[in-house]
């Protein structure tokens, strides 16, 4: 079994949301060096070294995306923390603000430091009640210490952390939605250009980060981009929180280096299947990702080159299980119901497409589906990738298309048998 590397969640189930516990595990080490030892150039290279990627589900470089801020010292200048998770399946940002705070503050920090930052504003899901309450009286703890305000550590740097609360919209996740609801308005994704980088919140520059990628940050600057590297794979490095959910004995959350094998994380981890059930498919990185077969998901490592390779994606690495008691049909379609309510309709490729999948996929499983309209899934699935201001369009047609690709004796059986044939039928994959 691979080694549990634990970066963001404290071992054994321990919380240490108060600043006293926090700082009795190294807590604000790593600001306290930035602030103190460092330049903020030297801290952005660092991060870039690091190979340190975004953890909210597209990988970008984050030390690259911060050297987009531009240099000509405009400002105010901000930071959005996305803390919505509203994908299904994905629960491990979650995990860090009920029971790591701290550690997204500093990372933030940090940021602020290294990118010249007047404020950050964390943007989290409505539902999150206790994390809501649990960052709050976080931040109320640094600023009493003097980790937020002004003249920060005795430096000229003044910087801020607010919380905004969602109200259910998938959404505002997505970067500019994210941007556009934070102002006060319906959260619908902005054309680009301008990048958030030149023309973010309220027009000035902004960097926008996931809360697991902010929380990184502080191991990276206290022990170097070299350590991190020597974590995960070359092109994954680090840990990252696996959430496993699904037809697995011990559901839960899982911080493990990049590159661990799939069949590792389900089969040991999260302590393999129930009795006398066999593995069928396996989501890797929520509902927006492309669907393995179990012989895929037994041969693929939970990185991003890996799953590149096999035709999916990490996203998020909420990994969805599913036994051979599901039925694929019905998991495609409870997905396409899903993007169908949480498309803004601003474009009509998704507002129209999301539409036609979830009432194709609904047809097929009331048993009214015809061989045409599998043929018509596919078809419009490939009509909505990539002709969208954002990704929802993209992520509703492989959330739903690939199951199709993947699993399509089952789609057909479907429409032989009129209606799911699950019970005592065996499907080719």
């Amino acid at each position: 079994m691979t080694e549990q590397v634990l970066l963001l969640l404290p071992p054994e189930g321990q919380n240490w949301s108060s600043l006293e516990t926090y700082r009795a595990h190294d807590g604000y080490r790593g600001a306290e060096k930035a602030l103190r030892e460092m330049e903020p150039a030297k801290i952005v290279d660092e991060v870039k070294s690091s190979g340190l990627r975004g953890r909210g589900g597209a990988g970008f470089s984050t030390g690259t995306k911060w050297t987009f801020l531009p240099k000509d010292g405009r400002r105010p200048r901000y930071i959005a923390c996305n803390a919505d998770e509203s994908e299904p399946g994905t629960f491990k940002d979650r995990q860090i603000l009920e029971r790591n705070p701290h550690k997204l503050i500093e990372g933030l920090l940090i940021a602020a430091y290294a990118n010249e930052i007047d404020a950050a504003y964390v943007y989290m899901r409505g539902e999150y009640r206790s994390a809501f309450e649990n960052l709050n009286r976080a931040i109320a703890e640094a600023r009493s210490a003097g980790y937020l305000g002004k003249n920060i550590l005795g430096t000229n740097l003044a910087f801020d952390i607010f919380v905004h609360r969602g109200a259910g919209a998938y959404i505002c996740g997505e970067e500019t939605g994210l941007m556009e609801s934070l102002e006060g308005r319906k959260g619908q994704p902005r054309k680009r250009p301008p990048f958030p980088a030149v023309s973010g919140l309220w027009r000035q520059p902004t960097t926008i980060n996931n809360v697991e990628t902010m929380s990184h940050v502080p191991h990276i600057v206290l022990r170097g981009a070299d350590w991190f590297k020597g974590i995960g794979t070359e092109k994954s490095t680090g840990t990252t929180i696996f959430g496993v959910s699904g037809d697995v004995v011990r559901p839960g959350t899982f911080e493990l280096p990049l590159g661990t094998p799939l069949r590792e994380i389900i089969f040991e981890h999260a302590g393999g299947l129930h009795p006398n059930r066999t593995l069928k498919a396996v989501i890797p990185g929520g509902v927006s990702m492309p669907v393995l077969t179990a012989e895929m998901a037994m041969q693929v490592a939970m990185d991003h080159d890996s799953l590149q390779k096999a035709g999916t994606l990490l996203g998020t690495g909420a990994i969805i299980v599913m036994d051979d008691r599901a039925c694929m049909v019905r998991a495609a379609m409870v997905i396409a119901r899903f993007f169908r309510h949480e498309s803004c309709g601003q474009c009509t490729q998704c507002r129209e497409g999301t539409g036609w999948l979830h009432k194709l996929m609904q047809g097929l499983e009331a048993g009214h589906g015809t061989k045409r309209d599998l043929e018509a899934i596919d078809e419009v699935a490939k009509f909505m990738e990539g002709h969208t201001i954002c990704a929802l369009a993209d992520a509703a047609a492989w959330g739903t298309g690939w199951f199709l690709r993947r699993f399509r004796s089952e789609f057909e059986a479907h429409v032989e048998h009129r209606g799911c044939p699950l019970e005592g039928v065996s499907f080719e994959v």
